[in-house]
């Protein structure tokens, strides 16, 4: 569940970016042709899309959040039930690392 609603965060931020790059060409392009209340139609548009990006940046950033504490408090849990596993796991872990580092 929390997996398919990041990868629904972050269809909608990129669809998000992608309508404020559109708009942002539409700005240059037509920069030097616009007259004034085209410009600021143009200008507002850009300034909604800015602030849709924010915000749905600020809520995939409150659900990475979330899922990180939720990794780190199962990770937590599962050191403080099976300290012993957890030893050994690390331990070979550093193993295998120690081996790919001096194959170098």
């Amino acid at each position: 569940m929390a997996s398919k609603t990041a990868k629904t965060a972050q269809e909608v931020l990129m669809a998000d970016f992608q309508a404020l790059v559109s708009d942002t060409e539409r700005l240059l392009e037509h920069t030097a042709t616009l007259a004034g209340d085209q410009a600021d139609e143009l200008r507002e548009q850009i300034h909604d899309s800015l602030l849709k990006a924010r915000e749905t940046l600020q809520l995939t950033e409150e659900s990475l959040r979330q899922r990180g504490q939720a990794a780190v408090t199962a990770a937590e849990d599962y050191v403080q039930t099976n300290p012993w596993q957890s030893v050994g796991i690390a331990a070979g872990v550093g193993f295998l690392i120690g081996l790919l580092a001096t194959r170098r």
